[in-house]
């Protein structure tokens, strides 16, 4: 199997596979420099992309320097990926032919503000690339913001006596 990269109608640049992929074919790794989620939002705060991919609880973090970093985010995505050993595979879910683009579903869930905006055209695209939990979460942390009640100024003293 070959991979190439060229111009996406998701993002940018996108990973196109040369020749049919099977389903359950393991399509790539994810490799690159391996930081701490600490180094890391110091080392790219102040950038709007990054090609990071969170390890077990997170706390560390791959920084992608691979073809596998050119794989866009899709809701109707047509790979998954695993993570085995401290390594992350992406692996085919369905039969893809040859000149398709790569996918699969990011699922993010920690971008603080960050809208994660998804530009994947899919039928049930969920215009997010934030995992169905985090939008959950963050739907839940809002209303529970709304429910707050509102502090209560202390009376003033009025009288006159």
């Amino acid at each position: 199997m070959a991979l190439i990269i060229r111009s996406s109608a998701i993002h940018a640049a996108g990973c196109y596979t040369t020749t049919p992929i099977r389903k359950g074919e393991r399509v790539a790794e994810y490799t690159g420099h391996r930081l701490s989620k600490d180094e890391a939002d110091i080392a790219y705060e102040a950038s709007p992309i990054t090609y990071l991919f969170g390890l077990g609880d997170g706390s560390v973090v791959i920084d992608g320097h691979c073809a596998t970093m050119f794989i866009n985010h899709s809701c109707d995505a047509n790979c998954e990926t695993s993570e085995e050993d401290d390594r992350i595979w992406v692996t085919a879910i369905k039969n893809i032919p040859a000149g398709e683009e790569i996918t699969y579903d990011y699922c993010l869930y920690d971008g603080g503000d960050d809208e994660a905006r998804c530009n994947c055209g899919a039928k049930k695209c969920r215009g997010t690339m934030y995992s169905k939990e985090e939008i959950r979460r963050r739907k839940a942390a809002a209303k529970k913001a709304l429910k707050k009640p509102a502090k209560k100024k202390p009376a003033r003293n009025t009288s006159l006596g």
